[in-house]
Order: structure tokens, then sequence, then C-alpha cells
């Protein structure tokens, strides 16, 4: 396909603006998507607000955006399991598929994945986009390219659910109710979890998680979480915490809050990406400790889970936002966390 299509492109910290580029020519195992929806991701806001997360900096330009759904337009010659007219969920992480992880399926620590947003990788805060037809999953018909934009995150709450073996029977507390969270809480209660209590410090989000199913919610700006915790579940402490708030007090929450023999899910950055945490209460609790980069092998359970109604992900959106409207969107997600939940962006249809 001819021609050129909008992108939103970062110049400088907080600035972005909307630039002409070239429409991309798929290769021969790529398909060219007309992007629909992308998400606002909390690493979006990071590389817009900071310039960098840990050792990846942004050197502008730059485009930031990797929660994409959207219709294929154009496919590559060797393409055979995708057509035109198809709609599509895309994962944004090409793994080189060769080394120790992706021959154990563990590709999500794959040392040279290419990662959409990441840098030096641009984005997809643009109209089209052209990706590895292995990784844009197909829709089916009853799931639309805004839940198929939210798949990615869905992704990451469903493989940290799944890193802490959830299953009926258990009690579970997640810290953060920004979108990581829910989608955990999510996750957890399509796993069967019987109870899943959910701290933050904003009234808004954790209101957001009792409409999504949350069982209790804990404000930590008015209560003692680690009393609440052990009120709620009569002494005993939970039985599996998952950490989405990159926050070394809510990590220390989880530790003091734990039954023995728990299992703690790491799954938030902290700022400095360092955590002093009381490991003396952890030795004695004899804790499970797991952590989460990204997910592997979710996708098709993701979107299936999606498509059967065990989990409505649409519901975790708070504000919509246009791609000429980019500057305004990204602005207003940095300086009202309190209010927006999850912000998605809208570019076509």
């Amino acid at each position: 396909m001819n021609g050129t299509m909008k992108t939103a492109v970062m110049t400088d910290l907080r600035k972005v603006e909307i630039q002409e580029r070239p429409i991309p020519t798929p290769e021969e195992n790529e398909v060219l998507v007309k992007v629909e929806y992308v998400g606002i991701c909390g690493s979006d806001l990071h590389y817009f607000e900071a310039g960098k997360i840990g050792d990846f900096v942004v050197e502008p330009p730059f485009v930031l955006g990797h929660e994409a759904g959207g219709t294929v337009v154009e496919v590559g010659a060797n393409v055979k399991n995708l057509q035109a007219g198809d709609r599509v969920a895309l994962e944004p992480g090409k793994t080189c598929g060769h080394c120790e992880f992706c021959k154990s399926g563990k590709y999500n620590l794959c040392k040279d994945v290419v990662f959409f947003a990441t840098p030096p990788v641009d984005g997809v805060f643009q109209e089209y986009v052209a990706h590895e037809a292995g990784l844009c999953f197909k829709l089916p018909e009853n799931v639309s390219t805004l839940e198929g934009a939210l798949i990615e995150p869905l992704a990451v709450g469903m493989h940290a659910a799944s890193q802490g073996n959830a299953h009926l029977g258990q009690t579970a507390v997640v810290t953060g109710a920004g979108c990581i969270g829910l989608v955990t809480l999510l996750s957890l209660k399509a796993r069967g979890v019987s109870k899943v209590i959910v701290v933050d410090v904003m009234e808004k989000r954790l209101q957001k998680a009792l409409e999504l199913g949350a069982d209790e919610v804990i404000n930590g700006k008015k209560v003692d979480t680690v009393e609440k915790i052990m009120e709620i579940t009569g002494g005993r402490g939970f039985d599996l915490g998952i950490e989405t708030a990159g926050s070394q007090i809510t990590a220390s929450q989880l530790i003091k809050g734990a039954n023995k023999g728990a299992t703690i899910v790491f799954v938030g950055y902290s700022p400095s990406g360092e955590m002093t945490l009381p490991m003396g209460a952890a030795l004695d609790k004899e804790l499970n400790f797991k952590t989460v980069f990204r997910y592997r092998n979710i996708y098709p359970m993701a979107i299936d889970a999606v498509a059967s109604g065990k989990i409505h992900i649409k519901d975790i959106v708070t504000d919509y936002f246009e791609l000429d409207d980019i500057q305004h969107a990204l602005d207003a997600c940095v300086e009202n966390k309190a209010d927006i939940v999850k912000g998605v962006i809208k570019i076509g249809s």
C-alpha cells in the first residue's frame, strides 16, 4: 500500500506531535495492519514523562504504544494463516526463536527480543504497522478490535495468575488497582480464586475493582493495610499475593499479611529497580517468591477467555481519546492518575 500515515512522534520529554510517515510495506512473513485501538500503558507514560525505564532510554524521535488491535489490509508473500479483512490482536514482541529460552518455550526471556515501544524500537501510535504474521492473532467474530488491543495487558495479568498457581479455595491480595492490577483481578476470578482483595490509595480505582468483581477493597491511605488483611482473613493471612504497584511499601505489606507458605508474585517495577524488604518475616513464613516479565504463550488463552465471556476486558477502560488529541491524552493520563484508570487511543475503525 502506497501513501503516508499519521504517526504520533515523541519529540522530547512530555512532547508529542502528529507527523506524516510512509505506510510500511510488509515483508514476506508479515502482514500490514490498519491499527484501530492502542491502549495507553504505564510504560508509555514513564517514557513520556521521564524518558527512560531502567536501562531503556528514549532518544527522540520515538513512537510510543504497544497494546494494539486492528484489521489486516495486506499480507506478505509467505503468509498463509491470515488474509485481508481479518481482525487481529498484535503480540508486540518478536523473539529470535533460536536461543535456549525460545526453544524451551520461555520466549519472553529471549535476550534479543524486539518489542514495540521499547527503545530503540518504535511503537504503534500510528495508523498502520507491519508485523510478524505469527504474532497477529485472529479475533473471533464476537471480540472487537478494542478488546484485541486489551489482550496485551490481560496477558500480563493471566501470566501473573499462572505464575502464582491461582486456583479455587484461595484468598488472594492484589496490591495496585491500575490496569495491570485490574487485569490480574479478572484473571484470578476467571481461574476460580475464592476471594480477591484489592489494595490501592485511589478511591476511583478501588471502585473500579469492585465493579470488576473484587470481593473486598482496602484503601491504604485510610486504614492499616496489614491489619485489614488480617481482619478480612480472620487472622490467617492470604494464600496468594500479587504485587503490581511496584512499591516497596506494598511489597512489604504483602510479606507481613501473608499466611505461612503463601506465594507472592512480583509484577510491578519500582522506580529505582530496587527494594528493601522484611526478609526475616519471609523466611519465618517460608514464603514462595515468583516474578513476572511480560508473558508467554498466553494470547490464544486470553482471547478465548474474552470470547467465552469469562473475562469482560473492555470494562477496565475509563477514558477514550483520538490519535489527533494524543498530546492531551498523555498529559491527562500523567496528571490525573486518580481518575483515569485505563486510557485507550482510538486510531481508526
